[in-house]
C-alpha cells in the first residue's frame, strides 16, 4: 500500500471516530473535550484533528455552533446515517479502545465542564481569566478578570479549579449583602 492510501484509510477512520463518539453522546459537546477523547484513543495533533472535523462540517455531518464564545458540535442526521453507513471502516480495536476511553473520559469531561477556568494572554504582561461553573451547557455563574503576571493568572485558574465549589458561594453571599446607609 502506497503511503497516499494510508493517508486517504488514516483520514477515513479518524472522520468514522469521530463521528461514532458523536453518536454516543446526546446533544451538544464541546469541541475541545471531543479532541480530548479523540486524541486519547488515535494519537492525532490538534490541527490535523480541526482539518478532519471542518471536513465533517461543511459535508454537514456534523453541526457546529458558538455559545458564550465556546465552540460546540453535535452530530446531524445527515451524520448519523452516513455513520450507519461507513462503521464498518472503524477497525474493531479502535472501536473498543473508543468505548473504553469514552466511559472513562466523558465522565471525567462532565464533571470538569461544571467548574471552568482559563486564561489568555492579552500581551506580555496582562492576562484575561475566565472563571466559570456550568450545569448542563447553560452558565450559571461567570466571572472575569485580569492579572498583571502569567503566574498570577495560572495562580487564580487553580484556585478556581480546586475551591469554586467554597468561592462561589462567598461571592454569592458578598453580592447578596444589604449594605444600608448609615445615617
Amino acid at each position: 500500500m502506497n503511503s497516499n492510501s494510508d493517508n486517504s484509510t488514516a483520514l477515513a477512520e479518524n472522520k468514522v471516530l469521530i463521528l461514532y463518539i458523536l453518536n454516543l453522546i446526546d446533544g451538544n459537546f464541546r469541541q475541545d473535550d471531543l479532541f480530548k477523547i479523540i486524541t486519547s484513543i488515535n494519537n492525532i495533533n490538534y490541527f490535523y484533528f480541526k482539518q478532519v472535523l471542518t471536513d465533517l462540517i461543511d459535508s454537514n455531518l456534523v453541526g457546529s455552533f458558538t455559545k458564550e464564545e465556546e465552540a460546540f458540535i453535535k452530530i446531524t442526521s445527515k451524520g448519523k446515517n452516513a455513520y450507519q453507513l461507513t462503521k464498518d471502516v472503524l477497525p474493531g480495536i479502535m472501536k473498543l479502545k473508543a468505548d473504553h476511553i469514552f466511559a472513562k473520559e466523558f465522565s471525567a469531561i462532565e464533571e470538569e465542564s461544571s467548574v471552568i477556568a482559563e486564561f489568555t494572554p492579552k500581551n506580555e504582561n496582562e492576562y484575561t481569566i475566565k472563571c466559570k461553573i456550568v450545569e448542563n451547557n447553560e452558565t450559571l455563574f461567570e466571572v472575569k478578570t485580569f492579572a498583571g503576571s502569567r503566574n498570577m493568572a495560572k495562580r487564580i485558574v487553580d484556585n478556581w479549579k480546586q475551591n469554586a465549589t467554597t468561592i462561589y458561594p462567598q461571592i454569592l453571599n458578598l453580592l447578596l449583602q444589604n449594605d444600608e446607609p448609615k445615617t
